[in-house]
């Protein structure tokens, strides 16, 4: 049965960070070797991303089962858009905090770490998130008791945290490696013409 990951999407959510998952995971269906399936859901029926696109998640978040799901994608995304109303929901914690007793991975975009860290689960952990802005939100991840790294992409066991926009392609692909294998994502990435 094909792995399946669950796409989180916040108010204010960018569009291009959660893109990335949908197209390495739709591309993994067509052409990886071991094909993961992907759902969207939000804590509301439309969801108003950070440049204005509006978006209607497949799954309302009430019907989630998380034994269905290998893991949590989360995309970064604007406080002025409303970001951080769904993202420090308490049911939204509350389902990172299930993912990751069960051992599942959560990747996670730019300043989408700060709800990772908000629910508890990178206490004393390593991470990363958006370092620009004289590095506020890496103060207030470090206020989250997270041993914030300089590093572009960082992975600690289950948890990958990234700095920005720029890195969503590295965290799909690390996503999909580490739910199949290199071999997979070289596959994709042939195919989506990042190899030639």
């Amino acid at each position: 049965m094909a792995k399946k990951v669950l796409l989180f999407l916040a108010q204010g959510f960018e569009a291009y960070e959660a893109s990335v998952f949908t197209d390495v995971f739709g591309w993994s269906r067509e052409v990886g070797f071991e094909p993961v399936d992907l759902i969207t859901t939000g804590l509301r029926s439309e969801v108003k991303c950070y440049w204005n696109l509006v978006v209607k998640p497949e799954l309302p978040f009430s019907e989630i089962n998380i034994e269905d799901y290998d893991a949590l994608a989360i995309p970064g995304g604007a406080g002025e858009a409303g970001f951080y109303e769904d993202a420090y929901d308490e049911r939204f914690l509350n389902l990172i905090r299930e993912f990751n007793r069960r051992g599942k991975l959560i990747a996670s975009i730019c300043v989408a770490a700060l709800p990772i860290a908000k629910s508890g689960v990178l206490n004393q952990r390593n991470a990363t998130t958006w370092d620009l802005n004289n590095g506020v939100r890496r103060k207030q991840l470090a206020d989250f008791c997270v041993k914030v790294q300089d590093e572009q992409l960082v992975v600690d066991n289950n948890i990958i945290t990234s700095t920005g926009p720029a890195t969503s392609l590295d965290v799909a692909f690390k996503l999909l490696e580490m739910l199949t294998s290199i071999e997979s994502v070289n596959e994709v990435k042939t195919n989506m013409r990042f190899i030639q």
